[in-house]
């Protein structure tokens, strides 16, 4: 019992730094419970989501990240552009 409380918790870590850092929590939540120490830790190195550069899809004119290769809304490909947009927090998005 003790060590589903321990699992508990540190997927409650993981999840808040993964929600703080802007994922899902739900996701970064399962991955601490699955793996304690390791999936804190990984919610910790993550990336932020709010600082990654966007770009505009050529096709639907939807705004994806930069390291997006295909389109989630129309499934075009996309060409690496030749100019970035600012990350979600600086332009308001």
């Amino acid at each position: 019992m003790e060590f589903f409380v321990l699992l508990f918790f540190f997927g409650l870590s993981a999840g808040t730094v993964g929600k703080i850092k802007g994922s899902s929590f739900v996701i970064w939540f399962l991955i601490g419970f699955s793996l304690p120490a390791v999936g804190t830790l990984a919610a910790v190195l993550h990336r932020r989501e709010r600082t990654v550069l966007r770009r505009r899809c050529e096709h639907c004119d939807n705004v994806v990240p930069l390291t997006d290769q295909v389109c989630m809304r129309c499934g075009g490909d996309l060409d690496f552009p030749d100019e970035a947009l600012a990350p979600r927090g600086a332009a308001g998005f």
